[in-house]
């Protein structure tokens, strides 16, 4: 089993780079965030996730064990194979995926290619505990946060138009809660 892979970035290809170690080029998958992080040339430490099956041998690898980490928990949900993993990394940070699953923001998980609601949901039901993020300190600062309503009409538009409840919150922290529902949206929108 291989665990991590040192050596040279050699090339790039669709989510793929090559990892050149003692005249050996590994073909590793990537996230997008990983693979602009790779400029060739450049010495990489890569941690490994071996994908074996019949047809296939795909080593794919993660410049953080935080992120193989993560990648491993979305495999063990049921239906979710590397390539939906790698997608679903694909849609932000690891904090922003973990915040995602914890708060249940389905609409988030189904940017990623591949992911439909059924999928995203089942993400979230299988992996809310697990992602050790705690939705009370998230949903304590939302509450506490100064000039925001949770049950505000433009949170509520916001969330219709696909934003999540807390970054419908956000957008509007800022703007004057005494302005009109409408140009609060609109301003909120532009943002």
């Amino acid at each position: 089993m291989i665990a991590t892979l040192t050596g040279i970035i050699t090339e790039h290809s669709a989510h793929m780079v090559v990892l050149e170690v003692n005249g050996v080029g590994y073909g590793i998958l990537v996230t997008s965030t990983d693979q602009g992080a790779l400029p060739s040339g450049t010495k990489a430490k890569l941690y490994i996730y071996e994908n074996i099956k019949e047809d296939a041998h795909d080593l794919i690898g993660f410049k953080s064990k935080q992120t193989k980490s993560l990648f491993e928990q979305l495999l063990s949900v049921k239906n979710v194979g590397p390539k939906v993993a790698l997608s679903i990394l694909d849609t932000g940070s690891d904090d922003r995926v973990k915040h995602a699953i914890a708060n249940g923001d389905v609409k988030f998980l189904q940017t990623a290619k591949g992911v439909g609601r059924r999928a995203a949901e089942q993400v979230i039901v299988e992996l809310r505990d697990k992602v050790g993020v705690s939705v009370g300190s998230a949903a304590d600062e939302v509450v506490h946060r100064g000039g925001v309503d949770t049950m505000d009409d433009a949170v509520q538009a916001l969330m219709a138009l696909g934003y999540s409840d807390i970054d419908a919150q956000n957008a509007l922290r800022s703007i004057d809660s005494e302005l009109p529902l409408e140009e609060r949206i609109r301003r909120a929108l532009k943002q």
